[in-house]
Formats: structure tokens, C-alpha cells, sequence
């Protein structure tokens, strides 16, 4: 087997739409290439166990829960036991067979401080209610249960000392729905799904980082910038929030646009801002506003892959950041990227990469947006347009990303 990890993750939210997990989504690149291994249950084993000491994915998760698929096969297996018990939630595949030692060994891991979850249920048989009696999640793929047959899924639930977490889920209409009918946690692209409204218009905080982040682009004096600012006080006072977090690295406060723009400089300030678009003054903390978590991580994990590739390349790395914040502009203003675009001065590559997946900068794109799959499709066909990535590189570059992130959560008034 490979000695590279390949891993990617999907958010999992709560009902109040903070970040509380990730699915943790593990490949050994040779298998994903389908080549042939001997023993799945140690490949599997070696894999995430590796992961978690090579690229230190406990500490990358921060206050998160790491949810990682578990076969029978692996569930027997001893390694499992070095996974971090306070860290891990076990899913235990449904579709396997269900029988009495799978039954006892989940018994006996939840003795032992795991905390299990059963993955995709879509009927309550009697081996599924010996389950229900030892898991603490219950994970319902909408896709495979249906929007009639889930009220009676939900129903033979109710009244269990479980949490429900809604897969799949597609919109926002999906979780309210699931929310209505008592589930906990919901995973899927819901938050990150724009509902485009025809002549819609920017509201009033949007248009002005907007114009921001034009003046920043145009090279315009600071006094102009502040005065952008000063027509936006909710905004000043994120900025600041932002920017006095230690991912900046400030050692003194920042307490004025002035300074904000004379300590970090104009760059720093421009990604400060692309953050800006996401974050929510009502928000009980940053770091668990899952749009921006997602796209503070595609940014930064798009830059540190450009990096690799071009370690020279100051200005290439600035654009991937940009490319990867951008991306999720039309969830935020609920307008197509394209008309976000006229209102906003970026380089060619940049747009081309949003518009059309075109470019370097473009697959860098693409292979952030598949980490965040439940499949991770494409990754093998993107990587192969950029050899000189390796699995490793890249499993390195997001477990760096999310640990960058997490920092974001210091960020303070």
C-alpha cells in the first residue's frame, strides 16, 4: 500500500447553523486509483491512523468532532483504538451486516469512551433497534429515505436518547423541514447552495466591502478607504474583530481603520475583508459560522497549493486565496457569480477560474470543492492535470488549512 493519505471533509452544523464536525473523508490514493489491495481492513487502518499522527488532525479540528466511516472489518481492528476517543465519532456503515459481534464490539469501544454513530439508516428492523440502543447519532440520508417515507423514519426515532443528523441535505427548505421534524445536525450543502433572485440588489454592508475591496484593487489613498469604512460602523467593528485575531499574528490591538491598514498592510487587509462577506456580527463566535469556516479554508487551502507548486509565486498564491474566498460569493448575495463579477474589479485568471473552472488557479479550485464532497469525485483526474501534487501534499496543505482556520475562532472585540 501507498505510504501517502488522502483525506477531505465535509461540514456538519447544528440547529443553529454553527460548525460542530466534520465528515472526515479518507482515501488510500492507490486504491482510489484503483489498484489492488490485498487487505482492505489494514489498508483502511493504516490510512486514517496515519492521518491523524502525520498531519496532527486532531488538533487541525479544534473544537470540532471528526465523524470517520467505519467498516466491520475495521471495527474489529485494533488499530482503531489509537484514534482519539474525545476527538472521533465511529459511523458504522449500515448497509453492513448488523450482527451480534458488531453489536458487542461497539459495546465495547463506547465503554471505552468513543462516541458511535449509525450511518445511513433507512428502516428500524430488530438488529437496527440493538444498535439504536448502543449509537448516540443517527445519520438519515435524505436521498435514500425520500421526503414521504421520513416523517415515519423520524417518528420511530423519536423519544430516543440519540441525536438525528440529516444528510444530503440540499437546501435550505430541506433543513428547515428536518429541523420541524426534530433532527439535530445537519450535513450537505445547504449553506452553501444560493438561491439566485432575479434583479436582486446587494444590501447596503455588501455594496460597501465591495467597493472596499474595488478601492483596495485601484491602489486608492487610505483616507478614501477610511471613509468607505465610516459609512458601515457594523463593519468597522468586524474588521477589528478580525483582525485582532492571532491568526494575524498582531502583537499589539488594532482599534482603528488606520492602524488596521498601516500594521497588516494593503494585502492583508484585502483577505481580511474577502472574510468580511461571510461573517456574521450576531454570530456567537467566527468559528462557528460554517460559511465562513468553509471559505476561509478553500481560500487558504487553494494559496498554501499554490505555494507548493510555485513557491516563488507571491502573487499566484494571492490569487488562489481570492479564488477560493470568492467562490462562495453567490451563496452570501444570492445572485449568479456573474453578475457579482461586474460589480467587482478581479483579474482575468480569477474570473475564469470562478466562471469556468479554467486555468491553474481553476483546478485548484476544483480540487478544493472536491474535498468538501461526500465522494471527493474528480480528485484523481484533477491531480493528474497537476503532477506534481501529491496525495500527501495535498491531505498536508488542507490539515495546515484548517488549523489556520481554527484561529480564526481567538478573533475577539
Amino acid at each position: 500500500m501507498s505510504e501517502e493519505v488522502l483525506f477531505g471533509r465535509q461540514p456538519i452544523v447544528n440547529d443553529r447553523l454553527e460548525l460542530v464536525g466534520y465528515e472526515l473523508l479518507f482515501r488510500d490514493p492507490d486504491n482510489f486509483r484503483h489498484a489492488v489491495v490485498a487487505d482492505h481492513a489494514h489498508a483502511t487502518a493504516t490510512v486514517i491512523t496515519h492521518a491523524f499522527s502525520q498531519f496532527s488532525i486532531a488538533s487541525a479540528l479544534g473544537d470540532c468532532l471528526g465523524y470517520i466511516n467505519v467498516d466491520k472489518d475495521f471495527l474489529n481492528d485494533d488499530a482503531i483504538e489509537l484514534l482519539p476517543a474525545d476527538k472521533v465519532v465511529l459511523e458504522v456503515l449500515e448497509h453492513g451486516e448488523i450482527t451480534p459481534e458488531v453489536i458487542a464490539r461497539c459495546r465495547e469501544l463506547k465503554q471505552r469512551g468513543y462516541t458511535l454513530a449509525l450511518d445511513d439508516l433507512i428502516h428500524c428492523g430488530d438488529s437496527m433497534r440493538l444498535m439504536l440502543d448502543v449509537v448516540s447519532v443517527v445519520k438519515v440520508d435524505l436521498a435514500l429515505v425520500g421526503d414521504e417515507k421520513l416523517p415515519d423514519l423520524v417518528g420511530q426515532l423519536r423519544g430516543l436518547p440519540i441525536k438525528l443528523l440529516a444528510e444530503k441535505v440540499e437546501t435550505r427548505e430541506q433543513m428547515e423541514r428536518c429541523r420541524e421534524l426534530g433532527f439535530h445536525l445537519f450535513q450537505g450543502y445547504f449553506f452553501a447552495k444560493p438561491v439566485v433572485v432575479t434583479g436582486r440588489k446587494l444590501s447596503p454592508a455588501q455594496a460597501t466591502l465591495l467597493r472596499l475591496l474595488n478601492l483596495l484593487a485601484e491602489d486608492a489613498e487610505t483616507g478614501a478607504i477610511e471613509t468607505a469604512f465610516k459609512l458601515e460602523p457594523a463593519l468597522t467593528l468586524n474588521l477589528l474583530r478580525l483582525t485582532n485575531s492571532v491568526a494575524i499574528g498582531a502583537r499589539n490591538r488594532i482599534g482603528s481603520i488606520h492602524a488596521a491598514i498601516t500594521i497588516l498592510g494593503r494585502r492583508q487587509l484585502q483577505r481580511w475583508l474577502q472574510l468580511l462577506l461571510y461573517a456574521d456580527s450576531d454570530a456567537a463566535g467566527v468559528g462557528h459560522n460554517p460559511m465562513l469556516m468553509l471559505a476561509a479554508t478553500r481560500g487558504r487551502f487553494m494559496e498554501l497549493l499554490a505555494m507548493r507548486l510555485h513557491p516563488k509565486d507571491r502573487a499566484l498564491a494571492d490569487l488562489a486565496f481570492m479564488t477560493g474566498i470568492m467562490s462562495l460569493m453567490p451563496a452570501v448575495f444570492g445572485m449568479a457569480m456573474a453578475d457579482i463579477l461586474e460589480q467587482l474589479a478581479v483579474v482575468p485568471e480569477v474570473k475564469r477560474a470562478l466562471l469556468e473552472h479554467a486555468g491553474e488557479v481553476g483546478v485548484l479550485l476544483g480540487l478544493a470543492e472536491s474535498s468538501e464532497s461526500s465522494t471527493m469525485e474528480g480528485v484523481a483526474e484533477l491531480m493528474d492535470q497537476l503532477p506534481q501534487l501529491t496525495a500527501t501534499i495535498l491531505s498536508t496543505c488542507l490539515a495546515e488549512a484548517l488549523v489556520w482556520v481554527q484561529q480564526l475562532d481567538q478573533a475577539k472585540e
